[in-house]
């Protein structure tokens, strides 16, 4: 038995701290020869062309939506690859409501169905009353994770 994590999910977003992230987890996954996973969720983004609504249900809202995760989870990839990373796969996930919870719930099902070791992601760094209000993806995902989750947290000077 080893004490490194065997599959490694990244969880990705456009953060401006999406390059330190991306590279904890690709050189964790390089040095402790475990699988890389990445994930995108898809939902907080705004209405897209008119459509006032954010039930992602309705298909005019989630394709858009589908779409623009799509993008990043794919850019994503090709930066860890353009980096001498190996992604074995990549999973979008399509929240059903708007909200960090939503996203946070998709990041964790993820993780589950590969049955993850380690889960790197980055954080906003919201801080206090904020964070207290609004919660946020990453403090779900740490307190309800099965398996240990590693946050990049980039410049708080920003």
């Amino acid at each position: 038995m080893s004490i490194f994590p065997t599959k490694i999910l990244l969880v990705t977003d456009d953060s401006q701290d999406e390059q330190l992230t991306r590279t904890t987890a690709m050189e964790m996954a390089t040095t402790t020869d475990s699988e890389l996973h990445v994930v995108c969720t898809a939902s907080g983004l705004p209405p897209y062309e008119g459509y006032h609504s954010h039930d992602v249900r309705i298909p005019e809202v989630a394709e858009p939506l589908r779409k623009r995760a799509q993008i990043i989870l794919d850019e994503q990839v090709q930066k860890v690859e353009h980096d001498g990373g190996n992604v074995v796969q990549k999973h979008l996930k399509i929240a059903e409501l708007i909200g960090e919870h939503y996203r946070a719930q998709q990041v964790l099902r993820a993780a589950e169905d590969i049955d993850a070791g380690l889960i790197v992601m980055g954080t906003r760094g919201r801080g206090g009353v904020r964070r207290a209000l609004m919660g946020g993806v990453c403090d779900t995902v740490v307190r309800h994770a099965h398996c240990p989750v590693l946050v990049a947290r980039g410049d708080r000077a920003r």
